[in-house]
C-alpha cells in the first residue's frame, strides 16, 4: 500500500446505520441512525463516553456484528450484503484489530505471535523489516511475559499490520497504558499511517488523541454529533494531557 491521503477518495462509508440489543422493555438502542464518511489513508479519532456506541460502530465496520438497518461501505463492499464466509474473508483480506488488552498467545515469541497472523493474508508484509520498525526486533525471540505492556501492545499491532490490511481498527488501544508508553504507541500510530498508508480509526475516551487525527467524529446516545476534518493534525509527540 503506498501513501494515498492525496487523493480524497472515501474509503468507509455508513449510512442510516442502526443496531439495538434486546426487545420490548429491555431493548437498548444502541447505534441511531448514523451517517459517517471516512476517506483513504485518514485517521480517524471517536470519541464519546461509555455507552455512546463507538465499540458496537467498530465492530460493525469490522464485521464482527450485523447491522439492524443502514448500509456499511468499505472499498466500495457493502458488508450488510455479505454472508458468514464472506465477512470472513474480508476480515483475513482487509482488516488489523487492536485491542485496549493485548490478546497475545502466551507460549507464542513475540516474532510468532505475529508470524501467526501473517499466514492469513495473501501479500504480508516482511517480519523482520516490521519487528524493527515496531522496536521489537531485539525481542523477538522473547515470550510476552518477559516483556513491557507497552512492548506487547507493540506486538499486537505488528500481529495487526503484517497482513498489510487497508483498515486498522483501534479499540482503546492505549486505554491499559501509562502517559509515556500511550504516547510511544500513538507516535508508532502514526508512522504505520504515514508508511504504509491504511486508513486508521481509533476509539477512545481520551479527548486530547483527537488533535493527532485528520477527522473526528463525536457519538452521544448513538447518534453522531460532530464530524469535523482537521487540516492541521499535531503531531503525536505534541499531544498532551
Amino acid at each position: 500500500m503506498g501513501d494515498s491521503m492525496a487523493t480524497k477518495q472515501a474509503y468507509v462509508q455508513v449510512k442510516d446505520l442502526k443496531k439495538h440489543y434486546g426487545d420490548g422493555d429491555a431493548r437498548l438502542t444502541v447505534l441511531d441512525g448514523i451517517d459517517a464518511s471516512i476517506n483513504r489513508g485518514e485517521i480517524c479519532v471517536m470519541l464519546g463516553p461509555s455507552g455512546s456506541g463507538k465499540s458496537t460502530f467498530l465492530n460493525l465496520i469490522g464485521g464482527l456484528e450485523d447491522a439492524d438497518a443502514g448500509s456499511i461501505l468499505v472499498d466500495g463492499c457493502d458488508l450488510t450484503t455479505l454472508n458468514a464466509a464472506d465477512l470472513g474473508e474480508y476480515r483475513r483480506r482487509e482488516l488489523g484489530f487492536v485491542f485496549q488488552f493485548y490478546n497475545l498467545v502466551p507460549d507464542l515469541t513475540i516474532k510468532e505471535n505475529i508470524e501467526v497472523t501473517a499466514h492469513l493474508s495473501k501479500n504480508p508484509l516482511n517480519i523482520d523489516e516490521l519487528l524493527r520498525s515496531l522496536g521489537l526486533y531485539e525481542h523477538r525471540n522473547k515470550f510476552p511475559r518477559q516483556v513491557s505492556g507497552g512492548q506487547q501492545q507493540r506486538c499486537a499491532i505488528g500481529r495487526a499490520l503484517v497482513k498489510n490490511p487497508g483498515l486498522l481498527l483501534c479499540d482503546e488501544p492505549t486505554g491499559a497504558l501509562d502517559y509515556k508508553t500511550s504516547k510511544e504507541i500513538l507516535q508508532l500510530m502514526e508512522d504505520v499511517n504515514r508508511t504504509y498508508g491504511c486508513t486508521i480509526i481509533i476509539v477512545t475516551h481520551n479527548a486530547a488523541i483527537a488533535r493527532m487525527a485528520n477527522r473526528v467524529l463525536r457519538l452521544r446516545d448513538g447518534r453522531i454529533v460532530e464530524d469535523e476534518l482537521n487540516e492541521s493534525p499535531v503531531a503525536a509527540a505534541e499531544l498532551d494531557w
